[in-house]
Parts: C-alpha cells; sequence; structure tokens
C-alpha cells in the first residue's frame, strides 16, 4: 500500500466519522430503562409529575433581584426563587462583543430556567400557578472586592413555617448552593421535600457534519456515569430513575457550557424529565423529610451554571466534567486535552500550543511513519518481480497467494506494514478532533493575525488552502503503483475534496493538519534520503 492509497483510506475515514458523528447527534437513542433502586433506609420520592399542577405559566413576576459576582450575572425571580437568567460575565456573547454570554434566559421562543422549590403535604410549591412570594432586603447583590462568598436569603411565611431559600455563591465559582431551611412552629408535623430541575423549549440539537455539536439533557446516577437524554427522548419517555446512594445529576448541555442540578447525598432522590408543551424539565426530586413542631430542618441542592471546564465541575461532582464529552476515544482524548492545557501554559497562546502538541505526537510517532514508508519502499521493489509472477501463474489464485507469502517472508517485507501506522493513526485524529472540538478554553482564543478565534472557521480560508496545498505536494511526493485511471483521478481529487472539508472546520483544527502535513513533508524527506542511500527508494 503506497501514501496515495493512505490518503484515501484517510478521507474515507474522516468522511465516515464525520457522517457517524452528524447521525449520533441527531438520532442518538433513547437509554435502556433502567431498573429503580429503592434504599432500605428512605422511602423513595414520589413522581414529580403526580405532585405538582404540571402548567408551565405561574403568576406575574412582582420583581426580580440582580445578583453579580467576579463570574456571574443572575436574575432571581421572587416568586418562587428561580433563577431566570444568568449571564457568564467572563465569557462574550460573540467574538469582540461587550455583551456576556447568556446561559439561562427568560425571553419569548426561548425560555432556559434554573427552578427549585418545596412540595409534599406541607410544601409551597404545589402549584406553578400559586407560588410564594418571597421577601427579600435588597434588590440587588454584588460579591465586593475581597469578599469570597455572597449570600442572598429569600424568606416566606405561612401557616405557622419559616421558610428561608438562601443562594450561596462564591467567588471564581459557576456552582451556585441553594439551601431551604425551615422552622415549624405550626403545632404539628410538616412534611416536605425539595425539588430542582431545569426547563428548556425543546430545541433542535443543532450541530452540522463539521461541528456536529450536542444541545439536550444528560445524567448520571451510580450505574451510569455518563448518559445523553435528548429532547426527543424526553418527548418517548419520562425518565425516573430512583438514586439509591444519592450520587448523581441532572443537566441541560449544549456546546461549551452546561447547566446541572446535583443533590446532596439524599438517597432515595428520584431523577426525572417531563413534557409540558414545548417545554422540556430534566432535574432531581428529593426524599421527603418531616419536621416536629419546634424543630428545624436543612434542605439543599447545587447548581452549576457556566463553561465545561473538566477540573472545576470534578470537583463539584463525581462525573460531572463528563459533560466534555470525548465520544468511545476519551481514554486518548483526555490525556491529549491535558497536554494542550500543559503547554499552553507555557507559551500563553493556544494556537502555538496545537502546533506543538502537533509535534509532540508527531515526533512520538515518527519509528511507526519509518516503518510505513520502508515497508512502502520495499513493496515497490517487489513490484517486478510480481507482476512478473503474475504473467507466470495467470489465474491460479490459491497459488499465487502461497508464492506471493513466501516471496514476502524470503524478502522480509510485512504486505501491511504501510497499513498498521495508519490505523494508529485515526483513532490520535479522531481523539484530537474531539479535544479540540470540546475544549471551552479555545472559544474566542486567538491566535496571530486573522485567525481571532480558534473555535471558528478561518474567515478567509486560508489555513484550509495551505492544508490543501500541503496535501497535493504529499501526493507528489509519494511515488505510487497506481496505473488505473479512475483512481489515478480520485487521488488527484483527494486534497480538493479535504479542502472543501475543512473550509468549516474550526481553524484550531485546521492548524493542526496543517502542520501535521508539514511534519509529514519533513520525515517523508528525511526517510526518503535514508532509503535511497540504501538503495530501496525508487520512483
Amino acid at each position: 500500500m503506497d501514501s496515495q492509497r493512505n490518503i484515501l483510506l484517510i478521507a474515507l475515514a474522516l468522511v465516515s466519522f464525520l457522517l457517524y458523528q452528524q447521525w449520533n447527534v441527531s438520532k442518538n437513542p433513547a437509554p435502556q430503562q433502567i431498573e429503580q433502586a429503592q434504599s432500605s433506609s428512605t422511602l423513595p420520592a414520589p413522581s414529580f409529575a403526580e405532585e405538582m399542577d404540571p402548567a408551565p405559566s405561574q403568576q406575574a413576576s412582582a420583581k426580580t433581584i440582580a445578583v453579580t459576582t467576579d463570574v456571574l450575572t443572575l436574575s432571581i425571580d421572587t416568586v418562587g426563587g428561580d433563577i431566570v437568567s444568568a449571564d457568564l460575565n467572563q465569557y462574550a456573547a460573540e467574538m469582540d462583543s461587550d455583551d456576556s454570554f447568556v446561559l439561562l434566559k427568560n425571553e419569548a421562543g426561548h425560555q432556559f430556567i434554573a427552578q427549585s422549590g418545596l412540595i409534599g403535604p406541607q410544601g409551597i410549591d404545589l402549584s406553578s400557578a400559586n407560588r410564594p412570594q418571597y421577601s427579600v432586603s435588597s434588590d440587588s447583590f454584588n460579591l465586593a472586592e475581597g469578599q469570597d462568598e455572597l449570600r442572598i436569603p429569600l424568606t416566606f411565611a405561612a401557616n405557622g413555617l419559616e421558610y428561608t431559600k438562601t443562594f450561596i455563591l462564591k467567588r471564581g465559582s459557576y456552582a451556585i448552593d441553594v439551601e431551604y431551611d425551615v422552622v415549624n412552629n405550626s403545632g404539628s408535623n410538616a412534611t416536605f421535600g425539595m425539588y430542582a430541575h431545569l426547563r428548556q423549549n425543546l430545541l433542535d440539537a443543532g450541530g452540522s457534519i463539521t461541528m456536529p455539536t450536542y444541545r439536550g439533557g444528560a445524567y448520571s446516577t451510580e450505574d451510569t456515569r455518563y448518559k445523553k437524554y435528548s429532547f426527543d427522548d424526553m418527548q418517548d419517555r419520562n425518565l425516573s430513575i430512583t438514586l439509591s446512594d444519592g450520587q448523581g445529576w441532572a443537566a441541560m448541555i449544549q456546546h461549551y457550557f452546561a447547566t446541572a442540578w446535583i443533590p446532596r447525598n439524599e438517597p432515595g432522590t428520584n431523577l426525572y424529565t417531563r413534557v409540558i408543551g414545548n417545554l422540556g424539565d430534566i432535574g432531581v426530586r428529593m426524599p421527603n423529610k418531616t419536621i416536629a413542631d419546634g424543630d428545624s430542618a436543612k434542605l439543599q441542592a447545587t447548581l452549576w451554571v457556566g463553561p465545561k471546564l473538566q477540573k472545576d465541575m470534578a470537583a463539584i461532582a463525581p462525573n460531572l466534567d463528563l459533560v466534555v464529552d470525548y465520544g468511545w476515544l476519551w481514554f486518548i482524548a483526555k490525556p491529549l486535552h491535558w497536554l494542550l492545557s500543559f503547554i499552553q501554559g507555557f507559551v500563553s497562546n493556544w494556537g502555538v500550543a496545537i502546533i506543538l502538541l502537533t509535534l509532540v505526537v508527531r515526533g512520538s510517532m515518527y519509528p511507526l511513519t519509518k516503518k510505513q514508508y520502508t515497508s512502502m519502499a520495499k513493496m515497490r521493489m517487489l513490484q517486478p518481480k510480481l507482476q512478473a509472477m503474475r504473467e507466470r501463474i495467470g489465474d491460479d489464485r490459491q497459488r499465487m497467494s502461497q508464492e506471493m507469502m513466501e516471496l514476502y517472508k524470503k524478502e522480509k517485507v510485512n504486505p501491511l506494514g504501510g497499513c498498521l501506522p495508519l490505523i494508529l493513526q485515526m483513532p490520535i485524529f479522531i481523539a484530537l478532533y474531539w479535544a479540540l472540538m470540546e475544549s471551552v478554553e479555545l472559544r474566542h482564543s486567538p491566535f496571530f493575525g486573522w485567525i481571532t478565534d480558534l473555535s471558528a472557521q478561518d474567515p478567509y480560508y486560508i489555513l484550509p488552502l495551505l492544508m490543501g496545498a500541503s496535501m497535493f505536494l504529499i501526493q507528489k511526493m509519494s511515488p505510487t503503483t497506481v496505473t488505473d485511471p479512475m483512481q489515478q483521478k480520485i487521488m488527484t481529487f483527494m486534497p480538493v475534496m479535504f479542502t472543501g472539508f475543512f473550509l468549516f472546520f474550526p481553524s484550531g483544527l485546521v492548524l493542526y493538519w496543517l502542520v501535521s502535513n508539514i511534519v509529514t513533508l519533513a520525515q517523508q524527506s528525511m526517510i526518503y534520503k535514508a532509503l535511497e542511500k540504501k538503495g530501496l527508494h525508487s520512483k
């Protein structure tokens, strides 16, 4: 097998991979029903849909309060205490925009909010049209300079019960603790439980063949570390899983960003979804607690609302970092991302880090590349003997196969020697593809000159054209045994087809491929010169 056939195989593999990824995003199969596990010490949480009026509307908001930290700007509705908007202060909405990226919003046509409340016999959120009107000491709260924690208490009282819903935010953190403190002076026992869900319009999964991103639900349980649950899945079947150990989370994810509710060690928590009209909910319902008269209780959960920062998310909840979805090659992609981040820490430029990572990857694979070209050279040297063998033997395939194997053994040639390096290289390319695709750190990160955003396509298509030219040079430098006119036309067209694909790829990926091609050209020249000295290289 020669280099041009390798290019054809790479092209077919790349096209197949992109088509598969796009199909996987748009047709993500619904997960199998998971048998609900019940804790022996805690009764399972009741079905959320059976407890709360499913109507999505609620009474008009009296007011919202503004909460600002160094990384978040929130709007909290005093009716129900829902977070109805969340701006990420350190992430621009668009390149060079002064506006922050809006993750949660409550707009006409696109509602995406984080709701939480208390339900059960003495719950105060049993009806979405009659939720508590909280009192709050101020209309705005700001994390002051030198302050590490900001607490926003909302209070409500009814029937001898005092409810305090407190939002706790910390400097530099996208995790928000939500605590309910309830004091019972009603004269009798009070029973209720906390729910927390994310509500969003049922949207298309999004993405394209060159950037197959996912938008929809996801969850984690003690049995399933990470599973997508798309809006189509929600419409097909309500999810209902009981977390026997209370470890898990429910999330809405999209490209670069994620929002998730995490219960805090509540065995028997129910993880659920439901669909109301054009809105989908995914969340957690924690078990009821009973408070005796004169006693108090605390219920709590954590909301992550921010970018997909793996290290930070892993510290908040087990497996939450898996929303950075590297696919089935995660065991290769994750170390590559770590290495890329490590390099960037020294060079302070993600484009330069990609170049250096490419050099490291291709350098480590040089022994395989050398074996590949050496094997191809030996195969070319055997072509006259193989052609003479075909003319002598004719159509006797069995005899031809036997004599070919004897010849390979005698000449110490592995006919698959040119294929094996390619097979090993493709998983690395695919893994690096996902490592770059899922890295929020590359979003709006500049390289130099006209490349101001490595996560976006090259605005002038310079990198894709250079990549196509480098592929053409590799093809011209590679001797070939292809004589079929149709195959020759296909090989000639291959750089053009690749260039067409890469016109719409994120420039960070195109940069990797271009540098990889340049390294290939350099390695090819070195190897061919060495082979010529040994008399193996023949065009």
